[in-house]
């Protein structure tokens, strides 16, 4: 873990310097990936060189919330928190008359993810900062993203990183001080883009789907090698075929460091 961790920090730091950027603006949902980022970031630039944006919408948690402002505190980011609730509601209004109909559900979900890439992007052109993509591998390999959205930005740093990964990595870096609150840790991932969302309604448990994609990505792993290993035979097919069709996605994201 240490030598990923100084990989990460030394990456970020050797990515602004090479292309003239100082600082570097992220969105701190208060989840365990944009965390990980964040402390990363600020031990690589220092926390006052790192810009975190909380966008907060309806379905924004209080948990999350309070993780986010800690995090901040912990690491002495420049924070601040933006209610993008309005700006949602009056584009989903606009898709109404557009369309003639309600959007479906995905189209609401995903309008959220890209109105904070939109800020995030407006915050880069307005101050020249960086902007940091926080997805892992775990997610970008399933698609489990949005286009123009959460893949926004210049660089992503854990993208290398499956989630199991980030959860250990989150461990140990506490073990050497105190950056992120257990809380953040703990709790059931949710990219929080509908009520009572959880990343496991729509992906197996990460222990699992990283076992698979680990085999399969890394390891060159067929499929029925990897069920013959034990795995369950849908769980795997599905896992592999979600993994092809979600190639374009992975086409168009930031580059990741090598960690």
């Amino acid at each position: 873990m240490q030598k990923i961790w100084n990989n990460l920090v030394d990456g970020i730091r050797r990515f602004c310097r090479e292309n003239n950027f100082t600082d570097a603006a992220l969105g701190l949902s208060g989840g365990l990936d944009s965390a990980v980022t964040a402390v990363a970031a600020a031990e690589a630039l220092g926390g006052d060189h790192i810009h975190a944006l909380m966008m907060k919408t309806r379905y924004t948690s209080d948990l999350s919330l309070d993780i986010a402002a800690e995090i901040a505190k912990l690491n002495r980011l420049d924070y601040k928190t933006a209610d993008i609730q309005p700006v949602i509601d009056a584009q989903q209004k606009f898709l109404n008359e557009l369309f003639g109909e309600r959007p479906k559900n995905i189209v609401l979900e995903n309008l959220q993810a890209r109105e904070r890439g939109k800020i995030l992007m407006a915050l880069s052109n307005q101050y020249n900062y960086l902007i940091l993509a926080c997805g892992n591998k775990s997610e970008l390999a399933m698609g489990y993203c949005t286009l123009y959205g959460d893949t926004c930005g210049s660089l992503a740093p854990i993208a290398g990183l499956y989630k199991s990964e980030i959860f250990e990595l989150a461990k140990w870096r506490n073990t050497l001080g105190r950056v992120l609150p257990e809380k953040v840790i703990s709790r059931a991932p949710s990219a929080e883009l509908a009520a009572g969302q959880k990343d496991e309604d729509s992906l197996p448990p990460y222990a699992l789907l990283d076992k698979i994609l680990r085999r399969y990505i890394d390891e060159h792993q067929t499929a029925a090698q990897i069920i013959a290993e034990g795995f369950d035979a849908v769980t795997v097919e599905t896992v592999i075929k979600r993994y092809h069709a979600q190639a374009f996605k992975r086409l168009q994201v930031p580059p990741a460091l090598k960690l």
